[in-house]
């Protein structure tokens, strides 16, 4: 990855590579997860100790048999099913590894394989002629024979075993090879010479079990991930302008005549209700989206909630907890954070709510702010039902302004405002007859 980054921390669709393979297998309830680390060892367990994993160390690294190697001695003593997974290969369904275990039946060994058109690279499947064409070795692109490399079903590096059978295998491995590692896939000759079924799963895709390598294969396969997302989205009615300008980096739900223009972001959880108009170049983020609503261009929206016939930007910030109320319009260059604006509430352009409870139907003028924050403590505005706000005006909290309140332009309040009358707090204009411009000096 030529990256100071661990290769398995790289993210795709906003999630680390080994996070996409941890939360596939979290479904299956394994008895214990054991993660072996080598490169970034330190990195890598302190990013998914949350999952509760066992950690090994392979140092040096000698191959995928010896990998498998170090984790022998947390494996439990009792029978079962050990599923072997790869960190670098992170779009691997819940289905096919489901289908895998059905296969292994905790009896049998089962390979996950596809069928590449170019399988260069990847272990063949040498499968014999006699039993029904069982598998009977794995042999990897480095040591294949030119028959042997014309052979497009390949091994993807996955596998079920029955777990005591497993450990002997690996604990037997040699280095036999030109490469002087031990290869996981030799104990598929094991299995055989024991009399042993070697069965297959087939993966569903390609895409589900490529792996990384390099930042253009990231690259490559985060494009391939996202045009199964926006493929699955139209299929449900969703409308794209460009499906191949889109990136879903968590979970995007969407109700009915949802519209997404061109270079959208969305991330982490968000729901778009019915008839929702996305524009170009938005970004958004742990969001809830009323019923037509319209978010107009570049608009920058995280950990919101927007009312139903809402308009939003162009060019607008929501913050994380702003929560707009039906039919509230944020206009250019309005920043909300940590507010609540009524039903019918507009600051239409170059406006700052922050920490603010804002009533129905208040109008905020251009330029107006809520000054909330005193260089060390945060504190609230509080806008009544039906205030006009004038333009640049100061409201430095905490204040109240009642309902009904009209605050004149260019007022800095610091006391609160009475219901229902005109407030005004600024210096009184001054005009200076005779005053004369100041001149350049001659040089």
């Amino acid at each position: 990855m030529k990256s100071a980054l661990p290769k398995v921390l790289h993210k795709l669709a906003g999630r680390s590579l080994i996070q996409h393979v941890l939360d596939a297998a979290a479904p299956l309830a394994a008895a214990r997860t054991i993660v072996v680390t080598g490169h970034g060892a330190e990195q890598v367990e302190a990013a998914v100790a949350a999952c509760g994993a066992l950690f090994a160390r392979q140092l040096p690294q000698l191959g995928t048999g010896h990998a498998v190697q170090q984790a022998v001695p947390a494996m439990a003593d009792e029978p079962g099913t050990t599923l072997i997974l790869n960190g670098d290969v992170p779009l691997v369904r819940t289905e096919t590894l489901r289908a895998l275990l059905q296969a292994c039946a905790g009896e049998r060994l089962a390979l996950l394989t596809v069928t590449l058109a170019d399988a260069t690279g990847y272990g063949r499947i040498v499968r014999s002629d006699a039993q029904g064409g069982q598998v009977c070795a794995i042999v990897e692109h480095k040591d294949a024979s030119e028959k042997q490399r014309a052979i497009h079903e390949v091994y993807t590096g996955i596998l079920a075993a029955p777990s005591a059978a497993l450990k002997r295998w690996v604990m037997a491995l040699q280095d036999n090879n030109a490469q002087r590692e031990f290869y996981l896939t030799d104990i598929v000759a094991m299995a055989v010479a024991e009399g042993l079924v070697v069965t297959s799963a087939q993966a569903s895709s390609e895409t589900e079990v490529l792996g990384v390598n390099s930042p253009q294969q990231l690259a490559e396969l985060e494009r391939r991930h996202q045009a199964e997302i926006a493929k699955a989205l139209m299929e449900a009615g969703v409308r794209l302008a460009d499906p191949a300008r889109l990136d879903v980096r968590g979970s995007l739900v969407c109700g009915r005549d949802v519209e997404i223009d061109v270079n959208c972001i969305f991330e982490g959880t968000v729901t778009l209700a019915d008839n929702v108009k996305v524009g170009a170049n938005c970004v958004i983020r742990a969001a809830s989206i009323g019923a037509g609503a319209v978010i107009h261009s570049f608009t920058h929206i995280e950990e919101a909630k927007i009312g139903a016939g809402a308009l939003v930007g162009p060019y607008a910030r929501l913050r994380p907890g702003a929560v707009l109320g039906e039919e509230v319009h944020i206009g250019n260059f309005v920043e909300v954070k940590n507010a609540t604006l009524g039903k019918g509430a507009k600051a239409n352009h170059l406006a700052y709510l922050g920490d603010a409870t804002v009533g129905e139907r208040v109008n905020f003028g251009a330029g107006s702010i809520t000054a909330n924050y005193d260089g060390a403590n945060k504190h609230r505005t509080v806008i009544g039902n039906d205030v006009h706000v004038g333009s640049n005006c100061v409201l430095v909290a905490p204040i109240t302004l009642g309902d009904g309140a009209t605050i004149g332009g260019g007022s800095t309040l610091s006391k609160d405002a009475p219901d229902g009358q005109l407030t005004v707090a600024r210096a009184k204009q001054v005009n200076l007859p005779g005053w004369v411009r100041p001149r350049k000096l001659a040089r």
